[in-house]
């Protein structure tokens, strides 16, 4: 089974026909139908490792300040309960939870899936990503939830490379500043080439204005690990910026699907984003 990494910028890409939903459509369609869905959500930032164990996980909306038709959004795609154990066998012995009430599909998940598997008809299980831990523990984990893919399971990393909420310029909704090029440059070489060290661009000379806070970068981790144990090769999907400080690049592995460029950029961001949730 393939897995993805995708730059899922503003919730608001689920509402929006763009090249980037576009792109995930096409993934969606090229994809042959999974057993389950593996989310690893930039959203789902907690202490500790744990995956989505319940028979129906609830749409969460973890943001506001947008319109109401995206809280209006509901993405039934139901659990797999089973396979919460699978995961925690196949990483033994690292540890992971199981969540059987706390969290369930969040927008980081649906805002792609609404467009790559619009019929919510595969389950979706979500991983979360352990903030106490360092860059090297996720590149591991997600070399270890390789067996997976051979399970009929598709791996998803939802997040962006570049992700700056505080930088964003809305006068430029479809380019990136230079520093912004630079970082997704060195992530893109990186990832296709030598996957295994993509924890090393925490070295990067604009790692600090590209990452000011990991937990969008962490899935990408997860995907290279992935990357960094098979014969796959990693192809891009799409690239491209988002208001100077998002990157919407996106890669697939062990998969080619030609997105088609053109048409219109990212979704936009409320006058002000959540300050508390700077996922939003």
């Amino acid at each position: 089974m393939p897995a993805a990494f995708v730059g899922h910028g503003s919730p608001m890409n689920a509402l929006e026909s763009n090249r980037y939903t576009r792109a995930w459509r096409e993934f969606g369609s090229a994809v042959p139908t999974p057993r389950a869905i593996l989310a690893i959500s930039a959203h789902w930032y907690i202490n500790a490792t744990a995956v989505t164990a319940m028979p129906n996980p609830r749409t969460i909306h973890d943001f506001y300040g947008f319109p109401q038709e995206l809280f209006d959004v509901d993405y039934p795609a139901a659990g797999l309960p089973e396979l919460a154990e699978e995961i925690a066998d196949v990483v033994h012995p690292t540890w992971v939870g199981a969540d059987v009430d706390s969290w369930g599909v969040d927008h980081g998940t649906w805002s792609v899936l609404t467009h790559a598997f619009p019929e919510a008809n595969v389950p979706v299980v979500q991983l979360s990503l352990n903030a106490y831990r360092d860059f090297d523990y996720h590149l591991e984990l997600g070399a270890k939830l390789a067996p997976l893919r051979d399970r009929g399971v598709l791996i998803v990393g939802s997040g962006n490379i570049v992700h700056n909420l505080a930088g964003m310029d809305r006068r430029r909704p479809d380019e990136g500043f230079d520093w912004a090029h630079r970082f997704d440059a060195a992530a893109r070489v990186m990832v296709m080439d030598r996957p295994e060290g993509v924890a090393g661009l925490d070295g990067h000379a604009d790692f600090d204005h590209a990452v000011p806070t990991p937990d969008h970068f962490l899935p990408l981790l997860y995907f290279a690990g992935l990357a960094g144990v098979g014969e796959d090769l990693v192809e891009p999907l799409i690239d491209g910026f988002a208001y100077g400080s998002l990157s919407m690049s996106a890669y697939t592995l062990g998969l080619t699907c030609t997105a088609g460029d053109g048409g219109p950029p990212s979704a936009g961001f409320p006058a002000t984003p959540d300050p508390v949730n700077t996922n939003a």
